[in-house]
């Protein structure tokens, strides 16, 4: 099971920016998007079927705002749209399907940097959202979960991070989420192949075109899995040559 996430700022921008033709690369069995902006019968699906993909989609109340996408070349058992958590779904945040006895969860986790009332309801999305994945163990305790968290969780995983400690995504309160999110027995699959990679970004700022020349960048979009699939962990990458959104698409090789 060969897995890309990837948020792209706007799936019709990505499209327009030449998504479609990586996609003809083969570079994954299933796609995870995240901030498609977009509702599904905004976009031509056609050239997504000729490749083979089946896609679901679970869109913003709002438009052009947030939303997920799993683009899929196996055929999955069950689709859920959403959490049942009201404000996240109304959103578009959370996608899970199911894959056999495997569940992958495509989450678009909010940001915190347009002021204090959205920090505010990032923590509390970040507790609700633990939560439901606590719950969902009872009954699929195989899980995987994709997406851009908008937390660099070590300081090796932002290009400054002493300049960078009072910004939203590396908040000492967003980064404690992470620590006590994996110390309940979730794996940062990047990470766990790739210990001490220092440089390994999946955002960068779209404010300095200069930045991501420079590699000046953050990790913030992770793909982690409970720990009774770390066995199958076959290869974990980031690519940050693929260019079709301020993020960059990580990769993760399942071997179930």
């Amino acid at each position: 099971m060969r897995i890309i996430s990837y948020n792209t700022n706007g799936i019709r921008s990505a499209i327009n920016k030449g998504l479609i033709d990586w996609l003809k690369t083969n570079p994954a069995d299933i796609v995870c998007i995240q901030e498609t902006k977009a509702e599904r019968d905004n976009i031509d699906h056609s050239p997504l079927d000729a490749l083979g993909f089946e896609s679901f989609w679970f869109s913003a109340q709002k438009k052009g705002y947030s939303g997920v996408a799993v683009l899929t070349k196996i055929k999955p058992e069950h689709v859920v749209f959403g959490s049942q958590i009201e404000q996240s779904d109304f959103e578009g945040r959370v996608l899970r399907v199911d894959f056999g006895d495997v569940t992958l969860i495509n989450a678009y986790f909010p940001s915190g940097t347009s002021g204090d009332e959205r920090q505010t309801y990032k923590y509390q999305w970040l507790d609700e959202f633990l939560d439901y994945l606590e719950t969902l163990r009872k009954t699929r305790p195989k899980l995987i979960i994709c997406g851009d968290y908008n937390i660099a969780h070590t300081p090796i995983d932002i290009h400054d991070p002493k300049g960078n400690k009072n910004s939203s995504g590396f908040l000492p309160e967003e980064r404690a989420w992470m620590d006590k999110f994996l110390a309940k027995g979730y794996i940062d699959t990047f990470r766990y192949k790739h210990p001490e990679t220092t440089g390994a970004y999946s955002w960068w700022s779209q404010r300095f075109p200069s930045v991501r020349l420079q590699n000046k960048g953050w990790r913030i979009d992770y793909i982690t899995v409970t720990e009774n699939l770390k066995g199958a962990i076959a290869d974990a990458q980031i690519f940050p040559d693929v260019k079709h959104s301020d993020h960059c698409p990580i990769y993760l090789d399942l071997h179930l």
